[in-house]
């Protein structure tokens, strides 16, 4: 019983130092892909395994390498929704005579009955947030048609906190500057984290047992 309690306490204090789980493509870097051995030099001029293409610049285009992702996110929308339904109706009846009839005593009865129904509403609903900063991330995997799979992490840690900026996508190379430096907004299946993980953010966190009994109870 002893064992039980204390593996439980464990388990209860490690989940307050977690990572935070990602939706980010993984892993989140790659070693890079093995250089050719390079050949015997044989006294020419050229040497087949110095050589490099005359124009060829240092843009990432293999796997391992490396792009700076310049994030410049501003996202912002706005919703708005209003609804007017009106309905109303009459009814009148009435009876004149009922000659030779026992029941000529309800004669002059009249029945006049109305109703209507109104209903009005409005929403509103706006959002708005800013994610600037600069992350490097490294090409995970390189696409048949030449697109890049990159995906990377930061991590900053301030006391008992923890930062973790993640960022992964598909990066067209024609999209890519001599610096090797990309827009996230050009990044197509773009993946952008901020998350964080001590104190601060678990008690942002309603407890286990709290959500318990607030998913079993009805009110």
């Amino acid at each position: 019983m002893k064992n039980s309690l204390l593996a439980f306490v464990v388990l209860t204090l490690g989940a307050c130092t977690t990572v935070p789980p990602t939706n980010v493509h993984q892993p989140m870097t790659v070693r890079p892909e093995p250089r050719p051995v390079a050949q015997v030099a044989n006294g020419a001029i050229f040497q087949a395994g110095g050589s490099r293409p005359l124009f060829e610049d240092r843009r990432a285009r293999f796997m391992g390498d490396t792009i700076t992702v310049r994030i410049k996110e501003n996202p912002s929308a706005t919703k708005n929704a209003s609804n007017n339904l009106s309905r109303s109706g009459s009814l009148t009846a009435a009876v004149n005579a009922f000659t030779g009839m026992p029941v000529s005593g309800l004669d002059g009865l009249s029945m006049d009955m109305s109703s209507k129904t109104e209903s009005k509403g409005s929403g509103q609903a706006a959002s708005r947030a800013t994610f600037t900063g600069d992350l490097t991330v490294t090409v995970i995997d390189v696409l048949p048609n030449g697109n890049l799979l990159v995906s990377g992490e930061k991590q900053i840690a301030i006391g008992k906190e923890q930062e973790f900026i993640r960022i992964s996508g598909v990066v067209n190379p024609s999209f890519v500057d001599f610096t090797n430096t990309v827009d996230s907004s050009k990044i197509a299946d773009a993946r952008i984290e901020y998350k964080s993980s001590g104190q601060i953010a678990e008690g942002q966190v309603m407890g286990w047992l709290a959500r318990f009994f607030l998913s079993v109870m009805p009110f």
